[in-house]
């Protein structure tokens, strides 16, 4: 494995890699992570996963390169990716993280929208590729509807699997019926979002400098990013001082918010089960005007 990879990373740097040290580190609920130092001195971020899984570290990998190439927010850069006889994996260039004051939460806002700002599709909503949210398979196809692509392709797909696990969700229906009205006199521009921005996948550097990572990118309504950052703890006030101060928001998003956070809670019950099945019903059950 450790011979392939090396190999892979030689080819993709142009300069000789040879191991020198691999430690694990953590790679998230999905992934398992490696702090990987090579005899040259170069140290990378490794994450592998099993073999079957080499379209999601691609998919990963083209979200990166999609966020570097607009210039507006940090980001690791992908290395190289593939699979090997026993493992898929991803190289990413190592970050050092370090602990963010006030300005960098406030700068990590405003380099999130100008992403958003600058980035947008006139395909409409989707993404040239599907991808995973988790390892759970999200699919993107080119959506002219904002109202069709959330019920369809988030809400309406998270359901049937949720189903499929054994989940009960008996206003659902409803609710996918009542989007529109939700949904009403807000025409979002599809912007390019991260699709999973919470706490643990943001990281300021030691510099100061804010990063994201590990996305689950297509273009949708911004509001989606803004939302899960508010689903485990919300983001330090700065962070949305620093939003605003450069795209304010839209009015009516704080009715908008849990609609889009619902989709992350079907897919952690999804992913966990466990209590998210009532969460998600609550949820169901509160927009539904139950």
């Amino acid at each position: 494995m450790w011979d392939a990879i090396l190999q892979h990373l030689t080819q993709a740097t142009q300069t000789p890699c040879t191991l020198d040290q691999v430690r694990s580190v953590g790679g998230g609920c999905i992934n398992q992570g490696y702090r990987l130092t090579t005899t040259q001195g170069a140290t990378y971020f490794l994450k592998t996963n099993s073999p079957t899984q080499t379209e999601m570290f691609a998919a990963e990998a083209a979200a990166l390169q999609a966020f570097q190439a607009t210039g507006t927010i940090a980001v690791p850069t992908p290395i190289c990716w593939g699979h090997t006889d026993q493992v898929s994996y991803l190289v990413l260039e190592w970050l050092d993280i370090g602990i963010g004051g006030t300005q960098s939460w406030h700068t990590l806002g405003q380099h999130l929208a100008q992403l958003h700002r600058q980035a947008q599709s006139t395909q409409g909503f989707g993404w040239h590729r599907a991808n995973t949210i988790g390892s759970t398979p999200q699919l993107n196809p080119w959506t002219d509807s904002w109202v069709t692509f959330w019920g369809q392709h988030r809400l309406g797909y998270q359901l049937q699997l949720g189903r499929r696990k054994g989940g009960r969700f008996p206003l659902g229906e409803k609710l996918l019926d009542r989007l529109p009205f939700l949904l009403a006199n807000h025409h979002p521009e599809p912007s390019l979002v991260h699709g999973d921005l919470w706490s643990g996948n943001v990281g300021i550097l030691a510099s100061g400098k804010p990063v994201i990572f590990d996305p689950a990118a297509y273009y949708g309504d911004r509001e989606v990013d803004l939302a899960m950052t508010e689903l485990f703890g919300r983001f330090p006030a700065a962070f949305y001082e620093g939003y605003r101060s450069t795209w304010p928001l839209s009015p009516g998003y704080e009715k908008r918010r849990d609609l889009y956070n619902l989709y992350h809670i079907l897919n952690h019950f999804n992913l966990f089960g466990g209590s998210y099945e009532s969460q998600a019903n609550a949820l169901i059950q509160n927009l539904s005007g139950h």
